[in-house]
């Protein structure tokens, strides 16, 4: 088997791996039907579309005539990598504390100025008015989303701020 397109051939594989991954995890809920959909439902829906786009990127890399061997897949980007891993995993901690090591809950807002500055670690360049700019245009637009339309329970400021 020939490779014409490499980047595209491995975006393929990653989009069919975590599809199929998604969709496998979706099956320990209850699926449901069409009209009446359970929780597991979307997820499964979701991971098949996605694994579905991904077996057609890659054989599509593999199928397309291409004039040379296609452009090399560089390195990993481990700093970005990290950065973004860690600010998801910052986030989750943040948002709803560590009891295991007797970390409270921060909130949301706190969540998300942590994810933001976090992430914004992984670019080149790093503006910090620009970047607490975004952060707060996120945390009004989450809390508004999230807290005063959908009506969602969970933290929004940090425990000990916490009035009544």
């Amino acid at each position: 088997m020939r490779i014409n397109n490499r980047k595209d051939f491995f975006a393929g594989l990653m989009f069919l791996a975590v599809g199929s991954a998604f969709a496998w995890g979706a099956t320990s809920y209850r699926i449901g039907t069409g009209a009446r959909m359970g929780p597991g439902y979307f997820p499964l829906v979701l991971g098949v579309l996605l694994a579905l786009l991904g077996a057609v990127i890659a054989l599509k890399a593999v199928l397309a005539r291409t004039e040379g061997d296609g452009e090399p897949v560089g390195p990993w980007a481990w700093r970005q990598v990290l950065f973004i891993i860690g600010a998801n995993l910052l986030f989750g901690v943040l948002l709803v504390g560590l009891p295991s090591v007797g970390l409270p809950a921060m909130g949301l807002i706190a969540a998300i100025y942590g994810l933001t500055f976090t992430a914004s670690l992984a670019g080149d360049h790093f503006k910090f008015k620009e970047v607490l700019v975004l952060a707060t245009v996120l945390a009004a637009g989450s809390y508004v989303a999230f807290v005063v339309l959908l009506k969602l329970q969970f933290p929004v400021w940090p425990a000990f701020l916490s009035i009544g």
